[in-house]
């Protein structure tokens, strides 16, 4: 009963996403308390969304101050020379866009914070895309599936999860994966590619003109004095709306064409995407603080630094990074409130969101589908699979993890079917090597915070996002998996 009870209600709440019947806000609260109530749950159902919620809430403080603090290094102009940097590199081709911002995301993803990495690569791509015509949920897609691949890093969480739950040392589970970690890299990047060349196909060429890559010195100098008024209206960080650009699976015949990217101070205000773009480079923006540029460098450094460090709990570490930056860029009372309030539409869009799949996940455990599940699974594999156990554990990672949080799969699944496993001789080292494989299609599941963020900062529905990523995401994870056999990391 519990089994289908879960089954059903992931199900179910899928299917309302993905056919947009539903925000996720909505779906993420009212279908896990239907099917809660349906499972008996009563009256306690309250005390699980609570337990839920406080499961949940440091990420919710984390992602409110990330937001803030990098929505601040954007507005002073921090991001600037790495864009105009990525912007001569593209020269006229989206193809070398996409593959940029793929190459970029796995950088910025071995800090082994998937938050960190989609705000950065949002705030450096996002503008171009726009500017472009190229499709956000391209950017979304090659983002996603670029840091789930990095996922599996020692310093990530899901290999530090699988070892801790078997008892294993951490490095036994992730260096014989080297080679798979590469190969799923590789196929990221082909995809990236591929990707690129269907939105070069269906938008054709861009002429970049030199004078939006070049700074005009005397504004940037005079914007560092004490001028912090609200930037223009032609900024956009966060997304509160939504502009697709249309399908990369799907390019038209239209023909290729040649346009023109205006310089900034040029772009039309009836154009969202010119306005898109020169608001995050337009040197006359008053939020700039050039002077205070390797000051804002620094503390964004150090920030990074003591995050991979594992030092300090993360949502205090953005918390006082978020108080620095806001008291040395915007000493008024008056201008610390209107940069809060730039990124308002962001911090509430994302946090109500990983609130919400608070109730989810606080359900699914509270109710004991998750520990049904493992059961359920344990004693339905035939014994003529348990010599390919590990093969089985994953494959099973690809749906359970985007089904379910990886504390649940890790600490609950994975040990039922290891114990099962060594009756066949199979070494935990090696269940828990392929039990990570699964990791590109569990970051693009919606009780994930980070992927919830990500969708939001480009302003792109949750379902295009779905739709274009989940097959090949599950693609990059099979590869890994098929590679890990054949190196010998994983027994077939």
């Amino acid at each position: 009963m519990l089994v289908a009870l879960g089954l059903g209600m992931v199900a179910t709440f899928m299917f309302l996403i993905i056919t947009k019947r539903a925000t996720p806000v909505v779906a993420l609260i009212l279908v896990p308390v239907a099917f809660g109530l349906f499972a008996g749950a009563g009256l306690d159902i309250s005390d699980m969304i609570i337990g839920g919620v406080e499961d949940l809430a440091p990420t919710a403080a984390m992602l409110f101050f990330a937001i803030i603090f990098f929505g601040i290094m954007i507005d002073v102009g921090l991001f600037d020379p790495i864009i105009r940097v990525i912007v001569r590199a593209v020269r006229n081709d989206p193809a070398r866009l996409v593959v940029g911002t793929a190459v970029l995301a796995m950088l910025i993803s071995l800090d082994g914070d998937g938050s960190t990495t989609f705000i950065v690569t949002t705030a450096a791509m996002l503008p171009l895309y726009l500017k472009l015509g190229v499709s956000p949920v391209v950017l979304t897609v090659v983002a996603g599936l670029a840091n789930g691949t990095m996922n599996i890093l020692p310093w990530g969480g899901p290999t530090a999860r699988a070892a801790s739950a078997l008892g294993l040392d951490t490095n036994s589970v992730f260096l014989p994966m080297v080679p798979a970690l590469a190969a799923g890299l590789v196929v990221v990047l082909l995809f990236a590619f591929h990707l690129g060349v269907l939105e070069r196909r269906r938008i054709g060429q861009i002429e970049i003109k030199e004078s939006l890559l070049m700074p005009r010195d005397e504004v940037l100098v005079a914007a560092g004095g004490s001028g912090t008024d609200v930037p223009p209206r032609s900024r956009r960080f966060g997304g509160s709306s939504s502009a697709t650009g249309g399908s990369a699976d799907g390019p038209d015949n239209s023909g290729p064409s040649t346009r023109d990217l205006p310089a900034a101070g040029d772009a039309n205000d009836d154009d969202p995407a010119a306005s898109a773009f020169t608001g995050i480079l337009d040197p006359n923006r008053k939020t700039l603080r050039p002077k205070l540029f390797w000051v804002n460098a620094g503390l964004t450094i150090a920030l990074l630094a003591v995050l991979g460090l594992d030092i300090v709990s993360i949502p205090v570490l953005f918390m006082i990074a978020a108080g620095i930056a806001l008291a040395v860029n915007f000493p008024h009372l008056k201008d610390q409130q209107e940069a809060i309030t730039r990124h308002s539409s962001s911090i509430v869009s994302v946090v109500a969101m990983v609130l919400a799949a608070a109730v989810l996940t606080g359900v699914f455990s509270g109710t004991g589908m998750v520990d049904a599940i493992a059961r359920w699974l344990a004693s339905g594999i035939p014994d003529w699979m348990g010599p390919h156990m590990a093969v089985v554990i994953g494959i099973l990672s690809i749906p359970l993890t985007f089904l379910m949080s990886n504390d649940a799969f890790y600490f609950g699944v994975l040990p039922v079917l290891s114990e099962t496993a060594t009756r066949y001789g199979i070494d935990p080292a090696e269940m828990a090597r392929a039990s990570i494989t699964g990791q590109p299609f569990h970051m693009q599941s919606p009780l994930v915070p980070a992927i919830l963020l990500l969708v939001a900062l480009a302003g792109v529905g949750l379902a295009d996002h779905h739709k274009k990523v989940l097959w090949r995401a599950a693609a990059v994870s099979l590869v890994m998996l098929g590679v890990g056999c054949l190196i010998g990391a994983i027994p077939f």
